[in-house]
């Protein structure tokens, strides 16, 4: 694996970390948001789409963050099912690029 590929997924790792700490209530949506989007090794090494759908994602589930489960037109859970489905793709991907 190229030093590339193996910050990537360290950032990845990162990540999934971080959403794992979401889903117990130890972070939150803003921090998770933040740690997201930072992570420019990680999107770097993905196609664009990856990153124009992550922050997609971080802005709907910033604004879930802003109101009640009941309020708002974006189900927390289901977001974060959609991460954890983005998380899952983006490790296929970087496993399987010609630089791993």
């Amino acid at each position: 694996m190229s030093s590339a590929a193996g910050s990537a997924q360290a950032q990845l790792q990162v990540f999934q970390d971080a959403l794992e700490r979401f889903r117990t209530d130890g972070l939150s949506a803003h921090d998770l948001s933040d740690l997201a989007r930072g992570q420019s090794v990680l999107l770097a090494a993905l196609p664009d789409k990856f990153s124009e759908v992550l922050h997609q994602l971080m802005d709907r589930l910033e604004s879930s963050a802003l109101f009640s489960e009941e309020s708002c037109s974006f189900s927390q859970r289901d977001l974060v099912d959609s991460l954890q489905m983005w998380a899952d793709k983006a490790a296929i991907r970087i496993s399987n690029s010609p630089s791993a």
